[in-house]
């Protein structure tokens, strides 16, 4: 493998989705794995291309509302049947239609948490930092542009060979060099001045 330990991956900028979604599917034929796409609106077919399973979203709000229905439901029987059981015109101390409304509104509520925890643990979200966020251009992702990035932690990574494959895609300004973390301002300071060891940037090569 052809890396060094600064490096994130590489990155290279189409401006297209036809474009990017070739080029996706290009590198998963390719056989890599670790890649992904950063789009300005969802491609129809990209997913797919990047081997993207179903969500599980709606397993864990499912599980969540029956939880919470569950705790709706126990926490009005227990205070009514068994804590402080109270006669109520004869009434059975378990009138579980009452209970209907108070159960509803708590499977929703554990439902909707679920549904936005769930979200933030799938995405590995916050993030508030990602090497990607280095890149200038990269800026563009949310506006008009299509970037495929591959990471140098896949198997096949070697930076000869996935810099050619992606400069044969022929993307727009040349292939980017991506380091796992920014310069600090001491090193920028030391680059500047001619102190030290030259530290990496994402460039084009």
């Amino acid at each position: 493998m052809i890396t060094t330990p600064a490096m994130w991956g590489l990155l290279a900028e189409f401006d297209s989705p036809e474009a990017i979604l070739a080029a996706a599917r290009r590198v998963k034929s390719a056989g890599y794995r670790r890649f992904d796409a950063h789009t300005p609106y969802p491609v129809d077919g990209l997913p797919a291309e990047l081997g993207m399973r179903r969500s599980r979203i709606g397993s864990i709000v499912l599980i969540g509302g029956l939880v919470g229905a569950a705790v709706g439901f126990w926490m009005q029987f227990y205070s009514m049947a068994i804590d402080y059981p109270l006669n109520v015109g004869g009434k059975p101390l378990n009138s579980w239609p009452a209970f209907i409304p108070i159960t509803f509104e708590v499977l929703i509520l554990i439902a909707a948490l679920s549904a936005f925890l769930g979200m933030l643990f799938l995405n590995g979200l916050p993030q508030p930092h990602h090497p990607l966020f280095g890149v200038p251009r990269f800026s563009r992702a949310s506006q008009d542009r299509f970037f495929l990035s591959i990471e140098a932690a896949d198997p096949l990574f070697d930076l000869e060979a996935t810099r050619g494959l992606l400069e044969a895609l022929q993307p727009i300004g040349g292939v980017i060099l991506v380091p796992e973390t920014e310069p600090t301002s001491e090193e920028l300071e030391k680059e500047e001045t001619g102190v030290g060891a030259k530290t990496e940037e994402p460039v084009a090569v």
